[in-house]
């Protein structure tokens, strides 16, 4: 399976020629029709499932034998989801969601426009959310494994930094703040939509992390907290975009998350360079790009050899 962003743009394009060319919605498989294919510790992966993601890769324009490469991808996809879940990282509806209208507007659509296409090529929006989030888990899965198989020593940073010229490498450093508005689990289908906008009001009038307190005097179940200085590469992934596109004194967008609803306040955000930020940077840059698509596979591959696989 290509990582989220190569995969994303692979099909940008089939996306808005298929809301020109597909005529007709797609009837998806009766319950009935639907068998269990593969049992991968445990858990079912389905000849609907298989169906859904070969539309996906016809979408992609990918060659070969999609039924084949849909299976494989699934059978990776649900891999991929159980170790996920065991190392805890969880991916939110909201952010699942959050990326969906993005990459919808990003090809001039509308989600509802987006789940027309998705529906009338077979491929579901249900579908390619659930893509989207186990993208979003291993990219975290995958950041996590190379920061604990690549801590660069002193010896390797200065290399990289000779190599360069000397030149220490810089990164932004932010002081942040987060705010949350609690909602009990128990309650959250009652008043989640007020906290809200609740949540909303306070973060339009943010204007600095040392008025933060005050504003929260008198509302219910709000917590303030203070992160402290936090590096650009040190940035939670679920974070760091909406940190890292907001100007010092100002907020992040509103999310719900398992505690309520947050938001994070930029106190302040200022270039720094030195033998940290150098370990932090070079380290970084080996987690990308190629580097990444090869952690990737030799990640699932191992995950592969460990697993229980039964074909039905």
């Amino acid at each position: 399976m290509m990582p989220i962003r190569k995969s994303l743009r692979t099909i940008a394009l089939a996306l808005m020629v298929s809301a020109v060319t597909v005529p007709v919605a797609f009837a998806p498989l009766p319950a009935a029709a639907t068998e269990i294919k593969y049992v991968v510790n445990n858990q079912p992966v389905t000849s609907y499932d298989i169906q859904r993601r070969a539309a996906f890769l016809k979408l992609q324009q990918r060659k070969g034998n999609l039924q084949q490469m849909a299976a494989d991808d699934m059978v990776d996809q649900a891999l991929r989801t159980a170790e996920i879940k065991r190392l805890n990282i969880r991916i939110t509806d909201e952010q699942v969601a959050d990326s969906y209208a993005r990459f919808a507007q990003s090809n001039n659509l509308s989600p509802q426009q987006m789940d027309e296409i998705l529906a009338q090529t077979g491929v579901t929006k249900a579908h390619f959310r659930e893509f989207i989030r186990t993208q979003m888990g291993w990219g975290q899965a995958i950041n996590a494994r190379s920061r604990s198989a690549n801590r660069m020593s002193e010896q390797d940073v200065v290399q990289r930094m000779l190599q360069q010229g000397g030149n220490k490498p810089s990164a932004t450093e932010y002081m942040l703040q987060q705010v949350i508005f609690v909602v009990p689990a128990s309650e959250r289908g009652a008043k989640l939509a007020a906290r809200k906008r609740e949540a909303e009001a306070m973060r339009q009038r943010f204007r600095s992390c040392d008025t933060t307190r005050e504003f929260v005097k008198g509302l219910l179940d709000v917590t303030v907290r203070d992160l402290g200085r936090i590096l650009q590469p040190e940035l939670p992934p679920e974070w760091k975009e909406s940190v890292t596109a907001t100007n010092a004194g100002a907020a992040t967008a509103v999310r719900e998350t398992d505690r309520g609803v947050e938001f994070i306040g930029v106190c302040s955000a200022r270039e720094v360079s030195d033998d940290r930020v150098a370990q932090m940077v070079f380290q970084a840059e080996g987690t990308g790009g190629e580097k990444a698509d090869e952690l990737s596979k030799e990640y699932t591959a191992e995950l592969r050899e460990k697993a229980t696989i039964i074909n039905r």
